[in-house]
């Protein structure tokens, strides 16, 4: 399928190309995005499985939209601009973007589904800009851009972000997850660079949205603007004893191991060894994301 704003194709908007593609296709489908700016708020179903968005540019295609929580009766959950929830979804060269500004919560992708794929996307917002949702969900994003002000990466999901740029636009916190106690993983961010808008920024690595909130950073390059402490334990002492936090080999002017608080943990090259992308995604049914 092809979607084009002036007509060439077979849609001009990116939803009414969802809409017609059959539940529980038998066979992936392909929906090829030409560039323009889409004001969608979108939603891929629960039976819309195996999608592919394929976008003409990642800087010229995007899809945008401006909710925020306490517009109307909207909330954080119901504020994105882009829903997932069909399994097996995949998007590149696209941008999905909340432009409600510094609003509050904003989001600009929410997913909640399993087996999700983002290669060179841009995700844009402020607070909230993209929420990894529901437990054992698996989201793979890789040479991403993804930039926030507050909390701006949060959710239970297992969520692996690979050759990623984290851009901070504010003095907040980059991650807030709410891993599920007993998941496996939960934020694994490996080889990325964590970049800021302004240098004198004071930016905290991440905090416990919930007790067992597990967040790693491997061989990530951090800017100036991160904390010497690195996290914040949202002032609940207790998620201190049950949170994960930890680094491996961190680079850049924001690494400070010996400055990090007492509860976040530096690994071992033995321990960092299980921080493979493929091993995290596998899951019980082997899902093999990684070309």
């Amino acid at each position: 399928m092809v979607v084009s704003q002036d007509g060439s194709g077979d849609y001009t908007s990116i939803q009414a190309a969802v809409d017609a593609v059959p539940a529980f296709p038998t066979e992936r489908i392909e929906i090829h995005i030409r560039k323009g700016t889409y004001r969608e708020k979108l939603i891929i179903p629960s039976w819309k499985t195996n999608l592919s968005f394929i976008g003409e540019s990642k800087e010229n295609t995007i899809i945008s939209w401006d909710d925020y929580s306490g517009k109307g009766d909207i909330n954080t959950f119901t504020s994105y601009t882009v829903l997932v929830q069909g399994n097996g979804f995949e998007a590149e060269n696209i941008t999905f973007q909340n432009t409600a500004g510094p609003v509050g919560q904003a989001v600009a992708l929410h997913v909640e589904a399993d087996r999700c794929v983002f290669r060179n996307c841009n995700i844009i917002g402020d607070q909230d800009t993209l929420y990894a949702g529901v437990a054992n969900s698996r989201q793979y994003y890789v040479n991403c851009y993804i930039e926030g002000t507050t909390d701006f990466i949060f959710g239970p999901a297992t969520a692996v972000f690979e050759n990623c740029t984290i851009h901070c636009k504010k003095n907040s916190y980059i991650t807030a997850a709410s891993t599920p106690e007993g998941q496996p993983f939960g934020f694994v961010f490996l080889d990325c660079k964590v970049t800021a808008s302004d240098e004198k920024l004071q930016v905290y690595l991440g905090r416990p949205w919930r007790p067992f909130a597990q967040t790693v950073f491997l061989n990530t390059t951090l800017g100036k603007h991160i904390r010497p402490e690195g996290w914040h334990n949202w002032n609940k002492p207790d998620a201190e004893k049950t949170a994960f936090y930890a680094e491996h080999k961190s680079k850049g002017p924001g690494a400070a191991p010996k400055s990090r608080v007492a509860w976040a943990k530096q690994l071992k090259a033995k321990e960092a060894k299980k921080y493979n992308p493929a091993a995290i995604l596998a899951g019980t049914d082997n899902w093999k994301p990684i070309r």
